[in-house]
């Protein structure tokens, strides 16, 4: 048998390990407790950290990076910032703020061409019912040039067809820009006529000089007339613009392998090298036209060439630089655009300056000559001398002589003389028909010039 006392020392060691295990249990649970507290003391400074963090990015991409977004469509050489916390980028947060952005942009860019759309549509409108007031109000100017027999008032109704003219052309740029046609069609035209005619347009036309250096007869198809007088005439007035009044403007008409060019150097100012690769997109015709990226006030003359390059298949290339120091610009008109007219049949106009490119020799068959070793080719159409038995004689190799009205180029006349010419020239025309007893061959006008010359100042003013 068990004693008691040993029960009793039995019971005391198993509640004293039972106490020892209890109270190491609840050591342990304290202790992990403490850790537990202190495991969500620290995620809670660390949601706090990314809470802030994540406030900040926002703040930034609200204050920051939405509007330059938002800039950016319009003008793409800015810069969007990035986000606060370069450790973001890739990341999920990153990657949906990035998506926030671009659909931002692309809604801006949306409602931007809508609203441009608008615009455009009101402009085409309002620049179609404009050219229909400026074609009566020319119309009825050269009535009264036709009517009205006084040199001064022919003068002054010439002027006024110019500046009619200048407006006109800055409606049909506006409305080409716009999405409008062009508006005129023309039978085909000799190049170098279309070339003048966008000259003419332009104040201080008197400073362009036009080298044509084509073969004569070389024309455009008729659909290709307006859009390459509108080409010239924007790209002269940039020439004119932005170069000083006491300078030229060179136009040269050359051809070229694939049709022909139209380079015009100017002494201006030139343009930076941005301003030149902005300048190409825009004539290139390759980006939507926006009426808003065109400035304030609108620029719209190389936009104008970008719709009728992208319409017709022209070239323009305003790259490089004039051997002037300005701006060099070439147009390229390819073959397909191109036709032949017979210029004995239709002549250019009196004013436009003649080609310098002379027609190339005929080669004849030389023929032996008696008595000599070296036989001497007669120039073709003529049959040389020859003695009384009908022989050929020998003679020595001479040029042909060109005459020299042929390589001279003729000056354009300037519309106030030509005004005044066709003036003097209907002021006899009508004294000839009132009944005047005296021969009309030979007379002379009253502003000294006889009628030769009166009917080729006239010429050369109806031609403008």
């Amino acid at each position: 048998m068990i004693e008691l006392p040993d029960l009793v020392a039995g019971g005391l060691a198993v509640g004293t390990l039972s106490a020892l295990a209890l109270g190491g249990g609840l050591l342990r649970a304290r202790r992990q407790r403490a850790r537990a507290h202190a495991e969500i003391a620290a995620l809670r400074t660390r949601l706090d950290g990314t809470v802030r963090a994540f406030t900040a990015e926002v703040e930034h991409l609200a204050a920051q990076r939405v509007p330059a977004a938002a800039r950016q469509v319009a003008h793409r050489h800015l810069d969007v910032p990035g986000p606060l916390q370069p450790l973001t980028v890739g990341t999920p947060l990153g990657i949906a703020l990035e998506n926030v952005l671009l659909a931002l942009q692309s809604e801006v860019l949306s409602q931007r061409t809508r609203v441009d759309a608008a615009a455009q549509a009101g402009m085409r409108g309002a620049t179609r019912e404009i050219q229909a007031a400026l074609y009566r109000l020319q119309d009825a100017l050269r009535v009264l040039q036709q009517r009205y027999d006084d040199p001064e008032l022919a003068q002054t109704l010439f002027r006024l067809d110019h500046e009619n003219e200048q407006s006109l052309r800055r409606a049909q740029v506006t409305a080409v820009v716009c999405g409008a046609w062009v508006g005129l069609a023309r039978e085909e035209s000799h190049v170098v006529d279309a070339v003048t005619g966008g000259q003419a347009r332009l104040a201080g036309y008197q400073r362009v000089r036009v080298h044509n250096h084509l073969e004569p007869g070389t024309a455009l198809v008729s659909h290709a007339v307006e859009p390459v007088a509108i080409i010239v005439a924007e790209l002269l007035d940039n020439a004119l613009r932005h170069s000083s009044p006491d300078t030229d403007v060179v136009v040269g008409l050359e051809h070229v392998h694939h049709g022909v060019c139209v380079t015009i150097d100017d002494a201006g100012l030139g343009m930076t090298h941005d301003e030149r690769e902005r300048a190409q997109r825009l004539v290139a015709g390759d980006e939507p036209i926006l009426l808003t990226a065109l400035g304030d006030p609108p620029r719209m003359g190389l936009a104008a060439i970008g719709r009728l390059t992208r319409q017709f298949d022209l070239g323009v290339d305003v790259s490089s630089a004039s051997p002037y120091g300005g701006v060099r610009a070439v147009l390229r008109v390819d073959s397909h655009l191109l036709s032949k007219v017979d210029p004995e049949e239709r002549p250019p106009a009196a004013s436009t300056p003649r080609t310098t490119r002379r027609p190339a020799p005929e080669r004849t068959a030389p023929s032996p000559t008696y008595g000599t070793e070296n036989p001497v080719a007669e120039p073709a159409g003529h049959h040389g001398s020859r003695d009384a038995d009908g022989l050929p004689q020998r003679r020595r190799r001479s040029r042909v002589a060109v005459p020299e009205d042929s390589a001279a180029v003729r000056p354009a006349r300037r519309p106030e003389e030509a005004a005044a010419a066709l003036g003097a020239l209907q002021s006899g025309t009508a004294a000839a028909r009132s009944g005047a007893d005296e021969p009309a061959t030979g007379q002379v006008a009253g502003d000294g010039t006889d009628q030769t010359d009166q009917t080729d100042h006239a010429e050369g003013g109806a031609a403008r």
